[in-house]
């Protein structure tokens, strides 16, 4: 006999929107998805949205939604207040905000993001959820996790507690650079041609060598297309591996000798895991979609 939807698991992100419908015991009993992230939608558009989710989802009697993610941005359905680090991740839950669902169907839960206000001010919000997942499924880790993106985090965790962390904004400056600066010039070719990999490793070796020069650096990307008649491909990828490089020598004190767990899409942790190698470290991918219901499922069983 197949087991019926007990929960609803959603991390609402700033583009999409992915919902997990889950069994008692912690099983997918079914899977949804929609393009309607918070950056598409007004605060009054957020109940319709998770309805229209709800409706997929093989639910037959009332249940709790529970949501990580953009859902608790200022700019999002509710606010939900940061939890403050250094914080034991597994006070989420009870940091958890309710908005008024509009139906008798399914109550919701918002986690909150957790922010740094010592050592550097930032925010996370979803990130935080994937970390108490990593805790969960590897048990007393303790060190730094990288987290690509966007908006790149690199947190020290030890067990469920967070420490401190970074942001990193390697993901979109790479988009602002290749649509709107001088570099689009080299940039407006097949991106992803044969020569890219020759590009992304060069770019790497730099941003490890010379992580301070980054500034003057980037012009190179410019700079190899007319004097050396680097092609589109080549300058994508000198200027991806550069950010990555500069942004892996910014953390490489802190790195030991154990390899950093890295949680995001699996080709962009390739190639940290790439540039990790090159800076005589090592990385171990875990799957983000694993980590985030590891996380989803722990702060419910901590409410």
């Amino acid at each position: 006999m197949s087991e019926s939807v007990a929960w609803i698991a959603v991390d609402w992100g700033t583009s999409n929107l992915r919902a997990w419908g889950m069994s008692e015991s912690g099983a997918i009993v079914s899977t949804a998805s929609s393009d309607r992230g918070m950056g598409k939608l007004k605060r009054e558009e957020f109940a319709g949205a998770l309805g229209e989710i709800v409706e997929t989802l093989q639910v037959s009697r009332p249940v709790d939604v529970l949501i990580c993610g953009m859902a608790g941005a200022r700019q999002g359905w509710l606010e939900a207040p940061y939890l403050e680090a250094p914080t034991d991740l597994r006070g989420l839950r009870a940091g958890a905000v309710h908005p008024d669902a509009g139906s008798d169907r399914y109550t919701v839960s918002i986690l909150p993001g957790v922010c740094q206000r010592t050592g550097g001010e930032n925010v996370m919000r979803g990130e935080e959820t994937q970390l108490l997942g990593l805790a969960s499924l590897i048990p007393g880790y303790s060190g730094l996790v990288c987290l690509p993106g966007t908006h790149s985090k690199w947190a020290r965790l030890d067990g469920t507690r967070i420490e401190s962390f970074t942001t990193a904004m390697t993901g979109e400056i790479f988009e602002i650079l290749k649509t709107h600066s001088v570099l689009r010039h080299s940039l407006g070719g097949e991106l992803d041609g044969p020569t890219r990999e020759a590009g992304f490793n060069a770019g790497a070796a730099d941003g490890l060598a010379r992580p301070a020069d980054l500034l003057g650096q980037l012009f190179r990307v410019r700079a190899a297309a007319l004097l050396s008649d680097r092609d589109a491909a080549w300058c994508a990828g000198y200027l991806s591996g550069l950010l990555i490089g500069t942004e892996i020598a910014a953390n490489r004190d802190q790195i030991g000798n154990d390899p950093v767990p890295l949680i995001g899409s699996a080709g962009l942790c390739a190639l940290y895991v790439r540039v990790l190698e090159m800076a005589g470290a090592s990385g171990r991918i875990l799957d983000a979609t694993e980590v985030v219901l590891a996380g989803l499922k722990t702060a419910r069983a901590n409410a």
